[in-house]
């Protein structure tokens, strides 16, 4: 669980809801129709401008954002060196048999057990950096165009209700709820975007470059492996990729 993410929100929403409570009566923020108008027009746009199946992976990636703990550097490193440890000890060969979830990981280890040939393993990743920015670009596109559309069709609200509401000026009645969806939806639309949609693009976004890292650092390690299967050197190397203070003696 990716605590901060989760927090975040939290306290956002919080702070939001707590300026609700303090300035007096919470039932004038609900507004059914100024949802309907905002909520439903927004998924309802989403799916014309995307496959529908891309609105679902985007959906999963942005669940993915607060469920997924962040791997650090330091652990990538790490898991490299111990690759080194056994092909050091045991021989390349017996990369084959190490098991891990890490896709790039795995086939990493079964190229370097193959022995190939250390541009073969760059191009390799460099294909598989490329796949994954481009899954990643899709979701972080959905959310970008989900800030844009939420508050639209907050105006768009807007306008209905100051439209209903000066076509009734002669009935004092009406007049109250009409300016209710004018000024709610915009709020709505407006508290999805700067709320849920924004923070989880650039999340996703974050993500995007922690990931290409990670992969680097797996090919780095693959090639240290297969010209110095040396643990220490293979380290040494990586090191790099890690803030000076997070380095093994400094």
């Amino acid at each position: 669980m990716d605590f901060s993410t989760l927090i975040g929100m939290l306290v956002g929403l919080s702070l939001v809801v707590g300026a609700i409570f303090i300035g007096g009566a919470v039932d004038v923020f609900i507004n059914v129709p100024g949802m309907m108008i905002v909520i439903g027009g927004t998924l309802a746009s989403i799916c014309v401008a995307f496959p529908f199946e891309e609105v679902i992976q985007a959906m999963v990636a942005g669940f993915k954002a607060f469920s997924s703990r962040k791997v650090k550097v330091n652990e990538v490193v790490n898991i490299m060196v111990k690759v080194a440890e056994i092909s050091r000890r045991e021989g390349l060969i017996a990369l084959e048999n190490v098991q891990t979830e890490n896709v790039v990981l795995r086939k990493s280890c079964q190229l370097i057990a193959d022995n190939a040939d250390p541009e073969l393993i760059r191009a390799t990743l460099r294909i598989e950096i490329s796949a994954m920015k481009r899954r990643h670009k899709i979701a972080q596109d959905v959310y970008k165009r989900l800030a844009g559309l939420a508050p639209a069709f907050g105006m768009l609200g807007t306008l209905i209700g100051l439209v209903q509401m000066l076509s009734n000026l002669q009935e004092p009645a009406s007049i109250g709820p009409a300016m209710a969806v004018a000024i709610l939806t915009t709020f709505y639309g407006s508290l999805l975007a700067t709320v849920l949609f924004i923070p989880i693009g650039a999340k996703l976004r974050a993500r995007t470059l922690q990931e290409q890292l990670h992969l680097e650092i797996i090919f780095e390690g693959a090639k240290s492996i297969l010209e110095n299967n040396n643990p220490r050197l293979v380290y040494e190397k990586l090191s790099s990729f890690q803030a000076p203070k997070d380095r093994a003696g400094e």
